[in-house]
């Protein structure tokens, strides 16, 4: 294992409008980051790594989002998510059992009808691939866990730090080709990513001062990620 999962990050036009919106779906809070940025947390979390941070970015949202959650609802159908703002894009049919949302900065998620016994909220999260096993394998050599070959989409369950069931890489024709909105970040084992580097990682951005001390990295696919060493101190 070379990192554990730590949390995910939303880019926004406006981080505390949309913060806002999250926080109605996921029944949370919403918590001033500082120089205009939120933070959601569910108020069932488990763990911190199921907070969510809401950042301000200056360009539009343009292209396919590549990565997006899926939500267990807690009723028979999504009625109180649109009535909390969310938009209808999709609903089901046939053997497609779940419906289609978006926020209102137009970022596609999908709702699952309530289920005995299982948690309300976020269950797994999505990332399109070109090889979705090749994906999956992958980052479970980064943060653990074992992976399950479905072949149209392949699993990680068990990684450490993860907070819901599944991490699932889908199968799509496309590459990627713009940045994703949504992204997760990683703890770092050791004070250097030179194990995620020799494993395939890119490097994006390095650590430039004391308030940035993560480095922000790309996996074999270019799906952007953030890996954090340990706070710098004095």
């Amino acid at each position: 294992m070379i990192a554990r999962f730590k949390d995910l990050c939303l880019d926004a036009a406006d981080p505390l409008a949309l913060g806002a919106f999250w926080a109605r779906m996921l029944d949370g809070d919403v918590a001033d980051a500082g120089d205009g940025d939120t933070r959601l947390d569910p108020r069932s979390a488990r763990s911190n790594a199921e907070s969510i941070w809401v950042n301000r970015v200056p360009e539009p949202r343009v292209g396919k989002t590549r990565v997006h959650l899926d939500l267990r609802l807690a009723d028979a159908d999504p009625a109180a998510l649109l009535a909390d703002g969310a938009r209808l894009v999709g609903e089901p049919s046939g053997e497609v059992t779940w419906w289609v949302l978006e926020d209102p900065e137009g970022n596609p998620f999908c709702a699952f009808p309530a289920r005995d016994g299982a948690r309300p909220g976020p269950f797994e999260l999505v990332v399109d691939s070109i090889d979705p096993v090749a994906q999956a394998t992958w980052w479970a050599g980064v943060v653990g866990g074992t992976v399950e070959d479905e072949g149209t989409h392949a699993g990680v369950v068990g990684a450490s730090g993860f907070p819901w069931d599944y991490w699932v890489f889908a199968g799509v024709p496309e590459p990627k080709t713009v940045k994703n909105r949504l992204h997760w970040d990683v703890d770092l084992v050791d004070p250097e990513p030179t194990a995620l580097l020799a494993a395939g990682a890119t490097v994006l951005r390095e650590p430039f001062d004391k308030a940035h001390w993560w480095w922000v990295l790309a996996d074999p696919e270019g799906n952007e990620f953030c890996a954090f060493t340990p706070r710098p101190t004095g």
